[in-house]
């Protein structure tokens, strides 16, 4: 038993090393001027990296703005389409439903640039590239895997009976996912959101091969840095990178349990 607990404590140690060691790197790294090997830590500090996005916090808001705006969208969309999805994967038998989830879950194999190239040139046809929702249809591609993966699993768990159960008594399909599935879905539509919303917050390629440079995201502002080998820009960028995913993704947790727990409390009275 001590030898169990003992490995425990030493995973649980090396899992917190692995998290919050790549953090204090970033966050020294925002603040360093110069820090060359084999210097343990950086030789000389300044705040040139936090000095260049106060004086350009116009610019870094709006890119913010954009990126927030462009996820949360991709998320709402990518849930909405991921629900029915994941429930005919799950629950119904149908014909091709091997090569119809080989498609859903292909955008996690295919590299994005060919995924990118292919519908950049559907998206100049329609007259979509560089356009707010040609970003965001883009953004959904990359997203659908997670969302229906996740989502699937909870429909394996929930099972038919209550599905059927609720057409026997009466409900149409709306109300049989309004007020049957909707409140054990959630849970899964938690998990689902904050996935969706980090893999579309993360994207570069697919947003700079649509947006064509019109729609600036954070990313876009982030990644020449990186790029270029400015650490202490490209840590700053990461800096608020994390904490503004961070601080969204609390919000939207937030919002969606105090829709589920107002569904728990009325759900007996349905």
């Amino acid at each position: 038993m001590n030898n169990k607990r003992l490995f425990y404590v030493f995973m649980v140690a090396i899992s917190m090393v692995a998290i919050i060691a790549p953090i204090a790197m970033i966050i020294i790294l925002s603040f360093s001027k110069n820090y060359s090997w084999p210097s343990v830590i950086p030789n000389d500090f300044g705040l040139r990296g936090w000095n260049y996005v106060f004086e350009n916090r116009g610019r870094v808001l709006t890119s913010l703005g954009n990126s927030i705006f462009i996820s949360s969208m991709t998320t709402l969309i990518t849930v909405l389409i991921s629900i029915p999805c994941a429930k005919v994967l799950a629950l119904d038998d149908i014909r091709g439903k091997k090569i119809i989830e080989s498609l859903v879950f292909s955008p996690i194999i295919i590299p994005p640039v060919s995924i990118g190239m292919g519908l950049s040139v559907e998206f100049i046809r329609m007259g979509l590239a560089r356009t707010y929702l040609g970003v965001i249809l883009v953004s959904i591609v990359p997203c659908i895997p997670y969302a229906v993966r996740m989502l699937k699993e909870v429909f394996l768990i929930i099972g038919k009976k209550y599905i059927e159960q609720a057409y026997i008594l009466g409900a149409g399909t709306f109300y049989t996912y309004r007020y049957v599935l909707f409140p054990m879905l959630l849970p899964g539509i938690i998990s689902a959101s904050m996935m969706c919303y980090i893999v579309s917050f993360s994207q570069y390629f697919l947003v700079y091969l649509i947006g064509g440079g019109r729609i600036n995201t954070f990313t876009m502002d982030m990644f020449p840095f990186i790029q270029s080998g400015d650490r202490m820009l490209g840590a700053v960028y990461a800096i608020i990178f994390v904490l503004s995913t961070f601080f969204t993704l609390i919000v939207m947790e937030y919002i969606l349990k105090k829709i589920y727990k107002n569904e728990m409390e009325n759900y007996n009275y349905i």
